[in-house]
């Protein structure tokens, strides 16, 4: 990191010995959201996150121009809110013609196949922020599409890392329903087969209303999970957790069947980004961000300031804005971004994914940080995170 860092510093003062600047270059970053309402959190101690994706991009545009000002390159974010039930793809349009080129995506799945489909992406770069499906990956990769999220393949990989390190191998999945929870599951059980770890037992929730602000939820609570859990009985290490969508997992520890330990989207959970994070400097930007948003960085945070600031970082390298030449950068071994999390961080070539280091966390403590020590990778530890380049049928160029 501090290597990279005097490289940068070297970089702008090479440049302002050179004598007057080129002419100046104006790069607006287009962040693409569509209004929803916002998630309560489970319990009145979670505050509502409120604009959740945009702070982090306004504070990295602020990054961005700190080092911009020095080259003449002017950033400017244009933010844009999709009325709900409005076409996306007529705004796509309309941002495009405005001169947008460069995206960032804080979107759901089908939002971002529009866009990523529309006849005028061609000549745009897209940042993924948000959705974590491995098909998008895998089989269904788009050449100007580049994806700061995790796929659910990268954390199911990190959690199981750990707890085969740790010797806990029997592994017993508590999945819900939904397609999200149905596609963590397999990537749970395709992380076993991978790293060694077994599936000794499946079960999936079946959803009854529990009153959580009532005198008498707790009592539901510790009648439900013990019966939800009971598949089993106690032949396992680790309950694994399925529930993206927060209806029943957090109450899954302490309550259930057997005393062992819960992971997944509850109890020990892998993460790109979390508020326990203070190594490798991330204090810095934690307390920025506490300054300019008035709460904690979430990970759609997260992933849209590694957007804005990939772009940055190739912006300046390349000394331009255009979009063939950002790609190309972008996908090359010269690039590494400081993400605040000890290694330079890279995209893979074959699908466009960012790679990272995965956290592993619960509310209170940075528990660990995959890739695990013996999890090697002939190219990079990262690599083990995630689909292979072999183990996908995308190919970008």
């Amino acid at each position: 990191m501090l290597k990279r860092l005097l490289t940068t510093a070297g970089f702008i003062l090479a440049s302002l010995a050179m004598g007057p600047a080129a002419a100046a270059i104006d790069l607006p970053i287009v962040f693409l959201t569509r209004a929803e309402e916002p998630r309560l959190p489970l319990s009145f101690v979670d505050p509502v996150v409120e604009d959740p994706g945009v702070w982090g991009a306004r504070l990295a545009i602020k990054d961005n121009q700190t080092t911009g000002g020095f080259l003449g390159h002017n950033y400017e974010l244009v933010e844009v809110v999709v009325p709900a039930g409005a076409d996306i793809a007529a705004v796509f349009a309309e941002q495009i013609a405005a001169g947008g080129r460069l995206f960032i995506a804080d979107l759901a799945r089908d939002d971002l196949l529009v866009i990523a489909q529309h006849p005028e992406a061609a000549n745009t770069l897209i940042f993924n922020g948000r959705v974590a499906d491995d098909d998008l990956r895998r089989t269904t990769c788009f050449p100007q599409v580049f994806h700061t999220a995790l796929s659910r393949a990268m954390r199911a990989d990190a959690l199981v890392q750990f707890l085969v390190w740790k010797k806990w191998t029997e592994l017993f999945i508590l999945a819900g329903s939904t397609e999200g929870d149905q596609a963590y599951a397999e990537a749970i059980r395709r992380a076993a087969r991978k790293f060694g770890a077994e599936i000794v037992a499946e079960d999936s929730y079946a959803y009854s209303p529990i009153a959580r602000r009532t005198d008498s939820g707790h009592i539901q609570v510790q009648s439900q999970m013990p019966l939800a859990t009971q598949a089993a009985d106690d032949d396992y290490d680790v309950l694994i957790a399925i529930d993206e969508n927060e209806i029943f997992g957090e109450y899954l520890p302490f309550n259930s069947y057997a005393a062992r330990p819960v992971a997944g989207t509850h109890g020990l959970v892998p993460m790109s980004w979390h508020r326990v994070q203070e190594q490798w400097g991330s204090t810095q930007i934690q307390r920025r961000f506490t300054e300019v948003a008035g709460r904690w960085m979430e990970e759609r945070d997260y992933a849209a300031w590694l957007g804005v600031r990939a772009l940055g970082e190739a912006v300046t390298r390349t000394n331009g804005g255009d979009v063939v030449a950002l790609r190309a950068y972008l996908r090359s071994a010269d690039f590494a971004l400081g993400g605040f999390k000890g290694v330079g961080l890279s995209f893979r070539p074959w699908n466009q994914q960012m790679r990272q280091p995965v956290l592993l966390v619960n509310k209170r403590v940075l528990v660990s940080v995959s890739p695990q020590a013996g999890f090697l990778h002939q190219r990079t530890p990262l690599d083990s995170l995630g689909f292979d380049e072999p183990e996908t049928d995308c190919a970008l160029q």
